[in-house]
């Protein structure tokens, strides 16, 4: 009689960390260190710091201009020790956010993370962000790409700025790529984060390929990203065109609760989220000129896009309910 070998559930892997999660179940990341934890736990279960020490030492080198921003703006001291605890409620307690996959994100050297783009504000590129930056073990810095408007908007622009946001320009990403930074990308654009509630989760077009034109040309590995949950923070049920038009924004969302609370509609529902980082998709394969070539362009594009689109009705399928 032939040996049944039982099936091992994902998340009961002896390589998966040990810690389980709010939902009561098994975490689905890697550990990355010999005490059995993934990075986002271990830091969970590391000493707090002396805070007023830490403050401190912040204000005193605010006020004295001892810190540093790099060419683009980004201020590193400012966006780990202000932005970041700051982000970390929301991902931690808010949307309880479960990281699948983040081995996958490169631990050093240029990557391209390309990923869904939903939720009428887009919460999900700042999770995306703070997510990298607290559980990845490398604890890299995620440089996303951002439309014009958000650097036109009163602090808003200068809060992106010092975040380590950039415009979404094919020069700036590229720059970046050379320089070995982690860059984040949302090809859907405003398509994505503006669409109407009954769309949600259909991938929109992704724009002329341009994130896969700055990959194959910095030859850096491209990784699809997957986010559920973020399409029902804040559901829009209609677009007022015509108010969109006069104040110069893409769209202007009609939810279950905005602009009928006022600014209290634009707290987003507090869903459970999952975000999946695919496998790398490499580039150096491809000839240097490939960034060049539309054929090749259009078939990355088609391939990361089609990656995305799987693994978010993959992730749905698997899904309890929306908020739990």
């Amino acid at each position: 009689m032939a040996e049944v070998i039982p099936i091992t559930r994902e998340e009961d892997r002896p390589d998966r960390c040990r810690a389980v999660t709010a939902t009561g179940r098994r975490c689905r990341n890697r550990a990355s260190g010999p005490d059995g934890l993934c990075g986002v736990h271990r830091r969970r279960e590391s000493p707090p710091p002396d805070a007023v020490e830490e403050v401190l030492a912040f204000l005193r080198r605010r006020l004295t201009g001892e810190y540093d921003i790099d060419a683009f703006g980004f201020d590193r001291e400012l966006t780990e020790t202000v932005l970041a605890p700051i982000a970390r409620f929301f991902h931690e307690r808010w949307w309880r956010i479960d990281w699948i996959g983040m081995e996958n994100v490169p631990a050093e050297g240029p990557a391209l993370l390309a990923s869904n783009h939903a939720g009428t504000l887009p919460w999900d590129a700042i999770m995306l962000k703070f997510g990298v930056l607290d559980g990845h073990p490398a604890h890299r810095h995620v440089r996303l790409l951002a439309a014009d408007l958000a650097f036109r908007l009163p602090f808003i622009g200068e809060l992106a700025r010092k975040s380590g946001n950039t415009l979404a320009t094919a020069e700036d990403a590229f720059r970046l790529l050379e320089a070995g930074e982690l860059l984040g990308v949302f090809p859907e654009g405003f398509k994505g984060v503006g669409k109407p509630f009954s769309q949600r989760y259909k991938l929109q077009r992704f724009g002329r390929g341009g994130f896969i034109e700055v990959a194959l040309r910095a030859r850096c590995p491209i990784v699809p990203v997957s986010i559920v949950g973020s399409e029902e923070i804040m559901p829009m049920l209609a677009n007022a065109k015509t108010v969109a038009r006069v104040f110069g924004f893409p769209y202007f969302p009609i939810t279950p609760t905005f602009p009928w609370l006022g600014p209290l509609g634009l707290i987003p529902f507090p869903t459970k989220w999952t975000v999946e980082f695919g496998e790398p998709i490499a580039t150096a394969d491809h000839a240097e000129d490939a960034w060049q070539d539309p054929l090749t362009v259009f078939e990355l594009t088609d391939r990361v896009r089609d990656e995305i689109q799987q693994t978010l009705y993959r992730n749905l399928l698997h899904r309890r309910s929306v908020f739990l």
